[in-house]
Parts: structure tokens; C-alpha cells; sequence
């Protein structure tokens, strides 16, 4: 991650790396209105507001409010729109240096509409909005201006953003150097399990950093979590689905593996409700479902008629939600702790967090056979190549599944996230075919697709 010297503070907390894209989006000369996307809470207003000091005039307006939502629903065209923003908020008409902020723009479907004509008829001038339900407001829109805007999705703070918060800059550079050194690994473990208990929510990352201590989140957790099941209703379509929805809310994060639609929950509820419900879930972007690919090399199609598995906005929310952050506190490795499933989901969560595309969705591998079924953590494309990724911490003897991977796949290279020091192992499979292993720590997972790359280079021709 590069640090932009105008992003650089005394303060350096709660930075984003989308203020980096944000910069390059500003001075593009084919800079379209921006849409930033991603759950409640995220932090998409805030990210905005501190942008908005590189500007010299500034407009936001939050289209919850009656009165600015009516604004776009009344006027007849953009022109229309600009005139009344310059003369209620006294700001001077500058095309060169004012950024507009529609904020909570799901609320206003003709607004997304209209952004088209931001991008056609007012190129100069800087628009960013941001919504939380986006995808539920797109239903009503009549045409969505494709090929006129641009789009970010904004994640929960990742381990790097976690670093800032926390001002251990000195510790973040050590990530930057690839591969990483070992004299700094104790360090950056200790760092990555506090950030695997806290997790990424920028509301309970101000709380720790503020109090410098994990003892008062409960609190900050609980709101969270209310707030998301007091938008039910947003999410749902008719009082039936938002029961379900609640019941999933409840109950999804006690499972540990993938899921049946079909009861789900110990309930009596059917295949297609849940399933439903599920969806309206995942477009709020809370509990997204992972579904898992066939393929050994590119394209990675998921099996959506297969069983998903849960992907929650938040490692910090799950633990909370199952009252295991205490626990987790004396554990010396995450892979030892709730049958692997608390590592896993961050490690997912960390890959999650380096793509903005609205279309990435990470993939787990399967292969469904009789006599010979496995299942590897996650794959990840790489040119020309799926690579597969195993997160645990077991001998690399142990790992069947990712051994059936490799034994059948066109390359000769596989990952593993773990509490060890990063290395290089030659591993044979029981089939005799040499492969190369990767060991990455834990808290390299965000530099995962850099790593891949640099394993790749390095050792190619060595087979």
C-alpha cells in the first residue's frame, strides 16, 4: 500500500486506502461521478468528508432528508439541480474545484439516474455519492447510467488501515517489503491477533484507539448489530421475509460450515425463503454468500446450486455475536481456536478488502466425488493460473485437499496462511508430482496477490 504524502498526518488515524483511488479519481482526465458502495458503518461518509479538504468548495447533501431528495425529484434537469445547490448553500459556481456529495443516494432513484448528465453536461465538476443499500434502490431506477459512472466498494478497515488507526506506521513499512523479513514477525503476529479480535468497524476501532483498550466495546458491538436489524424492513419485501431475515441474524453465526437453505437454523422454514432472504442479506452486503468453483484454471464459475458458505461484513461483529472475544485473547494461533473458522473468515475478509469491484466475490475449490471429496480454503486467479490457498497451520503432509488440487491443476504452486514465519517449502504430492508451497503469515494476507505474483517469478523455472 502506498501512503500519499497528502494523506500523511500527525493524527495518521482512521486513513483509508480509497483516499489513494480518491486522489487518482480527482485528477483523471476522465474522472466520471463516483459511486461508493458498501454496508452501513463502513465509513463512506466519513471518507468523503476528509477528501473533501482537497477541495476549495464543497457541497454535500444527504438525500435522506426530505427537502434534498424532493430537490432532484422536482427539478427538471441537472442545470436545474446546480442552481439551487449554488444559491441555498452560498457556494460560487467553480466547474474546476468543488466536489458534491450525495449522500444516502439509494434514497433517491431519479438522483442515481441523473448522474449520467453530471458526467454529459457538467464534466468539470467533481460528484461523489454514496448509499448502503444500493442494490435494493437499483430495482427502481429505470435506467442506470452504465459507462457514465464509476464505482467503489468500501470495505471494513483492513490489518494496514488497522496499523494506521493504532500508529504503528514503523510496523506497517515492514509489510511493505516483499518478501518480509522475520526479525519484525512476533511484532506484526501480536498486532494481527488484536486486529483478529477487534476487528475492521471504524466505530469500534475509534473506541479502542480512544480508551486503549478492548475492556468497553460491548457496547459499541451491540449498537452495531442493533442498527443493522432495526433496517430489516429495508431489506425485506413483506413481513414474512423480514421474520426470516431476523431468524437468520440470530442464528448464522453458531454455523461452521457451509449451509442448507432448507430449515435453516433449526427452523421450519423452506429452501426458497431462506434462500431469499439470504439474498436480500447479501445485497446489504452483510452476510454474503461464497459459493465454491470447480474449475483448476481460469474462468472461476461459481456452483451456485451448490451449498455456500457465510462470509459475515465483519470478523470483530462474528466474534462478538458468539461471545468468544475473550477467549480468543490467550490463544497463541488462530487456527487452533473454533475449529479454524475464525482465521479463515479474516483471512477472506482481508482478501475481500483489496478488490473495490461490486463484482468481486472470493471462491473456495470443491471437488465432489464419491470416493474422493476435498475442499480447499480459497482459490485465487493469477493470469493464467487458480492458485490455491489452504489456511491453517497443520504439516504440509496434511494437506490432502490441497495436495488433489495441485496433483490435477496445469502449475506447480500452492499457498498456505499460517502463525510461521514465511518460507518456501518443494512438496511432493502422494501422486509424485513436485510442487512449490508458499508459507504466508497471517498478516500478509492483504499483500496475498503480491505475493503470488513474486512466488510465481521466483520459482517457475525451478521445476
Amino acid at each position: 500500500m502506498y501512503i500519499c504524502p497528502k494523506f500523511i498526518t500527525n493524527k495518521m488515524k482512521f486513513s483509508r486506502k480509497a483516499y489513494e483511488y480518491l486522489l487518482e479519481w480527482k485528477d483523471s482526465p476522465v474522472r466520471k461521478p463516483l459511486i461508493i458502495r458498501g454496508a452501513r458503518q463502513v465509513g463512506k461518509s466519513t471518507l468523503v468528508r476528509r477528501f473533501s479538504k482537497e477541495f476549495s468548495n464543497y457541497i454535500e447533501v444527504n438525500l435522506e432528508r426530505e427537502e434534498n431528495k424532493n430537490l432532484f425529484e422536482n427539478s427538471r434537469n441537472v442545470k436545474e439541480v446546480l442552481e439551487a445547490l449554488y444559491l441555498t448553500t452560498a457556494t460560487p459556481k467553480d466547474d474546476k474545484d468543488i466536489l458534491i456529495f450525495l449522500d444516502e443516494i439509494q434514497e433517491s432513484p431519479k438522483a442515481i439516474q441523473q448522474l449520467r448528465y453530471f458526467y454529459e453536461d457538467f464534466p468539470g465538476i467533481h460528484v461523489i455519492a454514496a448509499g448502503s443499500l444500493l442494490e435494493f434502490a437499483l430495482r427502481k431506477v429505470r435506467s442506470f447510467p452504465v459507462g457514465r459512472v464509476n464505482q467503489y466498494v468500501l470495505h471494513p478497515f483492513d490489518f494496514e488501515e488497522f496499523l494506521l488507526a493504532v500508529g504503528r506506521m514503523n510496523v506497517l513499512k515492514e509489510l511493505e517489503v516483499i518478501p518480509a523479513k522475520n526479525y519484525a514477525h512476533d511484532i506484526l503476529l501480536d498486532l494481527f491477533h488484536q486486529y483478529a479480535i477487534i476487528g475492521g468497524m471504524p466505530e469500534v476501532i475509534k473506541k479502542y484507539v480512544t480508551d486503549n483498550s478492548m475492556a468497553n466495546l460491548g457496547m459499541v458491538y451491540s449498537d452495531l448489530w442493533q442498527s443493522y436489524r432495526d433496517d430489516v424492513e429495508k431489506y425485506s419485501r413483506n413481513h414474512t421475509e423480514a421474520k426470516i431475515i431476523r431468524h437468520i441474524m440470530d442464528t448464522a453465526p453458531a454455523e461452521k460450515d457451509r449451509i442448507s437453505f432448507a430449515g435453516f437454523g433449526n427452523s421450519a422454514y423452506r429452501s426458497r425463503e431462506v434462500g431469499e432472504a439470504f439474498r436480500a442479506l447479501d445485497r446489504a452486503r452483510l452476510i454474503q454468500l461464497l459459493y465454491p468453483s470447480f474449475n483448476l484454471k481460469p474462468p472461476l464459475s461459481p456452483a451456485i446450486n451448490r451449498k455456500p458458505r457465510l462470509q459475515f461484513l465483519d470478523t470483530g461483529l462474528l466474534n462478538y455475536s458468539l461471545g468468544i472475544q475473550a477467549g480468543m485473547i490467550s490463544i497463541k494461533d488462530l487456527n487452533d481456536f473454533h475449529q479454524g473458522r475464525i482465521i479463515q473468515h479474516l483471512v477472506t475478509q482481508q482478501v475481500l478488502a483489496q478488490y473495490s469491484s461490486p463484482l468481486f466475490r472470493p471462491v473456495f475449490w470443491t471437488r465432489e466425488k464419491p470416493t474422493s471429496s476435498a475442499e480447499v480454503d480459497l482459490v485465487i486467479q493469477y493470469k493464467q493460473y487458480v492458485i490455491p490457498v489452504e489456511i491453517k497451520s497443520g504439516k504440509q503432509g496434511k494437506l490432502r485437499s490441497l495436495h488433489q488440487f495441485v496433483e490435477n491443476a496445469e502449475h506447480a504452486f500452492a499457498l498456505r496462511l499460517l502463525a510461521n514465519k514465511l518460507s518456501v517449502e518443494e512438496v511432493k504430492t502422494p501422486g509424485g508430482k513436485k510442487f512449490h508451497l508458499l508459507n504466508l503469515p497471517y498478516y500478509l494476507s492483504t499483500k496475498i496477490t503480491l505475493y503470488i505474483d513474486w512466488f510465481i517469478k521466483t520459482y517457475q523455472s525451478t521445476f
